[in-house]
């Protein structure tokens, strides 16, 4: 079988997995950039993309359980999606889960700008650094289903959490970066079977490490390192 190798590389201001939205088109603010290798780091490979508003990324997670074979254990055939509150197990091709049998990522993310060979992006759901297989522009008569169900997506309410940044933290922030942290940290980036009001957190979130805590329902942001 032939191996199949990264088009491109995905630059994000996430530089580990904590905090990284659970799914793409959550944080509708969070830049991206697609890098291409140097194969593909040509016009003529995206040309015509600029009439498209969205496109699929087809990607590489890089954890060390999607590296291993997923049949070895019945144990891999089930995963516990944070919707279901991280107790419940669903069948692993229920879910969208990172931990997969063979650790592919599929995302729908919009396009923000073209230029230089690079595509800028909105809304993805990728650390930095991760490996890019392929692209394909989103088309809305064969992509979109309005009326599909959702399975248990639909039967767990998602509840956003209220933050509060002090101001002096905000002003290290670009007003992009601070949006698409707030949005964020209003997802709740923490598993969703931890309740500690006291615990804190810590995310690498475009060059600092952001520190925060939950208290009833309020995402309280303590200080950056």
């Amino acid at each position: 079988m032939r191996q199949i190798e990264p088009i491109a590389h995905f630059r994000s201001p996430f530089t580990s997995k904590f905090g990284i939205p659970r799914q793409s088109g959550l944080v509708e603010t969070l830049r991206g950039r697609i890098v291409f290798t140097p194969a593909f780091r040509h016009e003529e490979a995206i040309r015509g993309l600029e009439d498209f508003d969205y496109i699929w990324l087809i990607w590489g997670f890089e954890n060390e359980r999607s590296k291993e074979s997923g049949v070895r254990s019945q144990e891999a055939l089930t995963v516990r999606p944070p919707r279901l509150g991280g107790n419940e197990r669903v069948g692993v091709f229920a879910s969208r889960s990172p931990f997969r049998p063979n650790g592919l990522g599929l995302s729908s993310v919009r396009i923000a700008k073209i230029e230089n060979g690079e595509i800028e992006v909105l809304g993805a759901d990728l650390m930095d650094g991760t490996p890019i297989y392929d692209i394909k522009p989103y088309v809305p008569y064969a992509d979109s289903h309005p009326t599909a169900r959702g399975g248990f997506t639909e039967k767990r309410e998602w509840k956003k959490l209220e933050v509060e940044i002090p101001e002096e933290i905000q002003s290290l922030f670009s007003s992009d970066d601070l949006q698409a942290l707030i949005q964020t940290l209003e997802q709740d980036p923490r598993p969703h079977y931890h309740h500690d009001p006291h615990r804190v957190y810590g995310m690498p979130f475009a060059g600092h490490d952001v520190k925060f805590r939950v208290e009833n329902n309020k995402c309280i942001v303590l200080v950056l390192d």
